[in-house]
């Protein structure tokens, strides 16, 4: 691939991304393609470069016949063929609904040697990727063809748990779960976000629920716990507001932001509020979120400190809506985001920054110039940046997935 094609490095001072001396040899874009559309997508955490350069995706297929996957980059595989592929499909498992998020465990600190991942979509999935037996210590792959279609697989992905989010609120309903997340300072947890209007807290090591409670007056689209704590998060949702919750303390919430309403033409109907779809805490700045609008070309940056206005907007340089965003887990204050426009943007939020200016109540700083472009081949649907080789983000379009190396 043309690699020169596809980049557009901005006239901005882009010594903040210097990429790592990996032990292997590498290209600057790894690509797999998968049999079907891929919509979920995140990159494990084990900090071992052998290990690390994994990713799992989940599809997007409309019948009852989705898929989860674990792709690995070819070259740092053990006893695989000759191939020219850059990633082997290691472990797949079968999933009737599609697959809303996806997550690898935070990177654990046990003697366990295998992997745990979570997903969501008609309910939360507990899975863990063992060593098929058949391929005893070799892990040897057995392929049909030169394609990224194989017969076998040297791992497997067990199915550890499942979830039922049966609503206290309605009884024996079972809503679709539409995201969750992981919480990194307790891995016993995750938080899972439902279109009945709830958050659920799930203890994964008891397999029950912690706590349910209504979130928002809508659906919700999307929850995240605030990076190293383990009794905050927030969630946003159809009603268009950002809300913080804390598990020492749930009668009371916060409302972080709320966009404004939408004027309705039809008379005596109220003003809708226009939906948000993500939000993610930054993972070097605690006080820092991010979200963005249904069709909405710009993300907000919020500071929990500063509830109600944001700090800071990135905006004038996707042409399209923006479907996903994910921040750097080494530099503060650069976030990537990508949309319809098939533009990967990696910004940074401090750039031009006044002094003292979270301090200072005033209109938020619009930042309008991004360190780095790329340029997909169809519109982006996920992204995730790499923690254990934090110089690589995970970019999801189609039926593609790219590793990136910024």
């Amino acid at each position: 691939m043309d690699t020169s094609r596809q980049y557009n490095n901005y006239p901005y001072r882009q010594d903040t991304l210097q990429p790592q001396q990996p032990l292997i040899p590498t290209k600057e874009i790894y690509q797999y393609d998968a049999p079907w559309l891929i919509y979920a997508l995140d990159w494990c955490k084990t900090p071992i470069e052998q290990k690390s350069f994994r990713l799992a995706i989940g599809s997007f297929i409309e019948d009852s016949n989705n898929k989860l996957q674990i792709i690995s980059r070819t070259d740092l595989l053990d006893h695989v063929p000759p191939s020219r592929n850059d990633f082997t499909a290691v472990a797949e498992a079968d999933s009737y609904y599609p697959i809303t998020k996806v997550l690898w465990e935070p990177r654990k600190t046990d003697a366990r040697s295998s992997d745990l991942l979570a997903t969501t979509g008609d309910i939360l999935r507990i899975w863990e990727l063992v060593d098929d037996p058949r391929y005893g210590p070799t892990n040897s792959i057995t392929t049909k063809n030169n394609s990224n279609s194989y017969v076998h697989t040297p791992q497997q992905l067990v199915k550890k748990a499942e979830l039922v989010n049966v609503s206290h609120f309605q009884s024996d309903f079972s809503a679709p779960l539409t995201s969750f997340d992981w919480n990194e300072t307790d891995p016993s947890l995750i938080v899972t976000s439902s279109i009945d209007t709830t958050c659920t807290v799930w203890n994964v090591e008891t397999n029950q629920a912690k706590t349910q409670l209504i979130a928002h007056d809508s659906d919700v689209y999307d929850v995240a716990f605030m990076h190293g704590s383990a009794d905050t998060f927030a969630s946003v949702g159809a009603d268009g507001s950002v809300r913080l919750f804390d598990l020492r303390s749930l009668e009371h919430s916060t409302i972080l932001y709320e966009t404004q309403p939408v004027p309705n033409t039809t008379p005596n109907r109220m003003h809708n509020s226009v939906p948000l779809l993500r939000l993610q805490f930054s993972r070097m700045n605690s006080n820092l979120l991010a979200t963005f609008h249904m069709d909405s070309s710009s993300v907000q940056i919020l500071d929990i400190r500063y509830p109600s206005a944001p700090i800071a907007e990135l905006c004038k340089s996707h042409s399209g809506s923006i479907n996903c965003i994910s921040w750097s887990p080494t530099e503060p204050g650069q976030i990537v985001t990508g949309g319809d426009d098939s533009q990967v943007l990696v910004w940074n939020i401090n750039q031009n920054e006044p002094r003292n200016s979270y301090y200072n109540h005033q209109p938020p700083r619009t930042i309008q110039d991004p360190l780095l472009a790329y340029v997909a081949d169809a519109e982006v649907n996920s992204l995730t940046w790499s923690k254990s080789c934090p110089d690589w983000i995970g970019v999801g379009f189609g039926k593609t997935v790219q590793a990136l190396r910024v």
